[in-house]
């Protein structure tokens, strides 16, 4: 296990923060993430500005946008690179801080709440909230035929047509992947995305 805090020369420094602000730079964010990933114990902890699990999960996303390609006939959103949020008001917020002024590939990201999942065919990452888990099955039909990156936290997800899900693994967030349901819409995922992964799963049981 390697101690300290110090990986692979990725330093784990404190989250500096806007005056009267609770934003932490994404690429400071993403560098102790990084540090967290490498390290058998995290020095986040540690510190007494660590991120919250939504901040983490937030900068994930954020990656998540430039570890994955779309085919070109499914992007849309002319000048914006959009994420969105179905369900939990505090997840789309945090998001929308944590990324605000940040871009992908030249575009401006966006990060907006969607009511239904009918609204996230515009967008190229999707968050669902575990409080959609009852209607997980309509939400997976209803984006059936676009390519929206389907990402979650809520048990079981990659199971049921999900493609990335969020797990809490000894007190750090990890993700798995489904890379057959990804496929499917048309979505081409990094090697390097698919090795940070906890587990890949290459079987889907679409909104069972």
């Amino acid at each position: 296990m390697i101690s300290g805090c110090a990986a692979n020369s990725l330093q784990c420094a404190r989250p500096r923060r806007a005056a009267g602000s609770r934003r932490v730079h994404l690429s400071q964010l993403m560098a102790l993430v990084v540090a967290w990933l490498a390290m058998g114990a995290s020095c986040l902890h540690a510190q007494q500005s660590s991120p919250t699990e939504n901040q983490v999960k937030s900068a994930y996303l954020y990656n998540f946008g430039k570890f994955v390609e779309w085919p070109a006939k499914g992007v849309t959103g002319g000048e914006f690179f959009t994420f969105c949020v179905l369900g939990d008001d505090s997840f789309s917020s945090t998001l929308e801080t944590t990324i605000a002024g940040e871009s992908i590939n030249g575009k401006k990201v966006l990060a907006k709440r969607v009511a239904k999942p009918q609204d996230a065919v515009s967008c190229r990452i999707l968050f669902i909230s575990s409080s959609e888990q009852s209607r997980l099955k309509e939400i997976v039909a209803a984006l059936e035929d676009t390519s929206v990156l389907t990402v979650s936290d809520m048990p079981q997800f990659t199971r049921r047509g999900g493609m990335i899900q969020f797990v809490v693994e000894a007190n750090r967030v990890r993700f798995e992947v489904n890379l057959t349901n990804a496929e499917r819409a048309g979505l081409t995922l990094s090697s390097q995305l698919l090795k940070v992964a906890i587990d890949v799963k290459r079987s889907a049981q679409p909104g069972s």
